[in-house]
């Protein structure tokens, strides 16, 4: 998560006065006699300079995260503004090679064999006398993508999917300074359920796990950042729902997350949810936690190999009531769970130039309710499809294991290149005819088309080649 912090530290005016003093006596000594030296008053004790507090997770450099930036500084801050710039472009190429070109099942990557742009952002944070603010744009293959992922906005009017679509962060908040600081902030804001960073530019991958590209990657609401000392996060939320521009049903959204680094060689975080998320049955309840963990285990800046880490992320989560259950074991109310993991490896080479990232992860999804629905002939999580059910019960486990090279000649560059292997024990990806109707998307996402059914494998390869740019 995202805060700009902002620390005041006020000298006492009497210490600003003692130096004013002693400066102006520096300067007269060579033209007059030494005054009189006063006595102090016991009555009138000078006060003390409020001791400075430490910023949070200041203490350390933490760039090697995955989900973090590794931008040091900015070409772009003044003391009101700090500018920020990000490109994201690609070109993945399926070798499942479908006609029409589209990839479902991931929400990073949705086109093969092109040149792609998925992401242009620009925006940046605004902090001046404890008001805080950041805005994010999202112009690209996410501004339709991200949205499509979201059913909300089909409970009621103002298309809140089309008012959004082009922001991925806008929020203003209120810095108090309390304890290490407390950031009152509302608005769009990311999540990082999943661990992995929504920009990739920030992540050792391009393509995340299950447990990643399946969870939030936005929340809609307000949260609370506080921190009781510089190593230690703790941050409430409240929300409209599971990455949702509205709300499902009656319910809000309740969850919050607990971030602790130790040193600086080791992250924990752990994010956990309540809410209310399948629309119109406002009786089905879904609970989630994520954990993860990150250790940087090796770190000579000198030698060849420059820098080791590894990551382990688990997840696990259910829905119940409303026709489903988290034990399952009847017909009326089958299983509906999520567990899952992920875990990559991670070296730097050469100063920090080369990274060479080594992963994957599994999951099982009874129900569906959490994985990504097809792009079948336009379908959307609120339209749904025939040709892939999210129905209470329906079995669904995958896995993916990948590996992923970096080149990055500046801190605000990255060239990668990456291998994908996903499958499923469903058909569930892209295959050579596509999952595009003939002359293109024909009448209801949730009808059978007469003669005509969607090639969907079990499994896929990809390659992934993208230029990543922060500023």
């Amino acid at each position: 998560m995202r805060g700009m912090l902002t620390f005041t530290v006020r000298s006492g005016l009497a210490s600003l006065m003692i130096v004013g003093v002693a400066s102006r006596a520096v300067a007269q000594s060579a033209t007059a006699p030494a005054p009189p030296t006063p006595v102090a008053s016991a009555a009138q004790p000078q006060p003390a300079a409020a001791p400075k507090k430490a910023e949070p997770f200041a203490f350390a450099d933490f760039t090697w995260l995955s989900g973090n930036p590794r931008t040091k500084d900015s070409p772009m801050q003044t003391d009101a503004f700090t500018g920020e710039f990000r490109a994201d472009a690609n070109f993945t190429y399926s070798f499942n090679k479908p006609v029409d070109d589209t990839i479902g099942g991931s929400s990073e990557i949705f086109r093969s064999g092109e040149f792609q742009l998925t992401q242009l952002g620009i925006g940046g944070d605004f902090h001046y006398n404890n008001v805080q603010g950041r805005l994010m744009t999202q112009f690209g293959m996410y501004s339709t993508t991200t949205p499509r992922n979201d059913a909300s906005p089909a409970r009621g009017q103002w298309q809140l999917d089309n008012a959004y679509r082009y922001i991925s962060e806008a929020y203003g908040g209120y810095h108090f300074d309390t304890m290490n600081g407390i950031n009152v902030q509302a608005g769009i804001f990311m999540s990082y359920v999943g661990l992995w960073s929504y920009y990739n530019f920030d992540n050792w991958t391009y393509q995340p796990s299950y447990v990643s590209s399946n969870t939030p990657w936005f929340f809609n609401g307000m949260r609370v950042q506080i921190f009781p000392n510089d190593k230690l996060k703790i941050e409430p939320w409240l929300i409209n729902g599971w990455q949702s521009y509205g709300k499902f049903n009656h319910a809000p959204g309740i969850g919050g997350q607990v971030l602790w680094r130790p040193n600086g060689s080791v992250s924990v975080l752990s994010n956990n949810y309540w809410g209310t998320d399948t629309l119109g049955n406002p009786d089905r309840k879904r609970i989630h936690t994520d954990d993860s963990i990150q250790v940087k285990y090796y770190d000579k800046p000198d030698r060849m190999i420059s820098k080791a880490a590894f990551t382990f992320t688990f997840d696990a989560g259910c829905e119940y009531g409303g026709g489903v259950s988290c034990h399952g074991g009847s017909v009326d109310e089958p299983s509906q769970y999520f567990l899952g993991f992920m875990a990559y490896h991670r070296v730097w080479f050469d100063h920090d130039r080369f990274g060479l990232t080594f992963g994957g992860g599994a999951i099982s999804n009874p129900g569906r309710y959490l994985v990504l629905i097809p792009p079948i002939n336009g379908a959307t999580a609120f339209s749904g499809t025939p040709y892939f059910t999210a129905s209470p019960g329906d079995p669904y486990e995958a896995w993916d294991i990948q590996t992923t090279f970096d080149f990055m000649p500046s801190q605000f560059a990255t060239f990668r290149a990456e291998f994908n292997h996903r499958h499923a024990n469903v058909p569930y990806f892209s295959g050579e005819l596509g999952i595009t109707p003939p002359g293109g998307n024909t009448g209801s996402p949730a009808t059978r088309i007469p003669n005509w059914e969607p090639d969907l494998r079990k499994s896929e390869n990809r390659v992934t080649f993208a230029l990543l740019i922060k500023l």
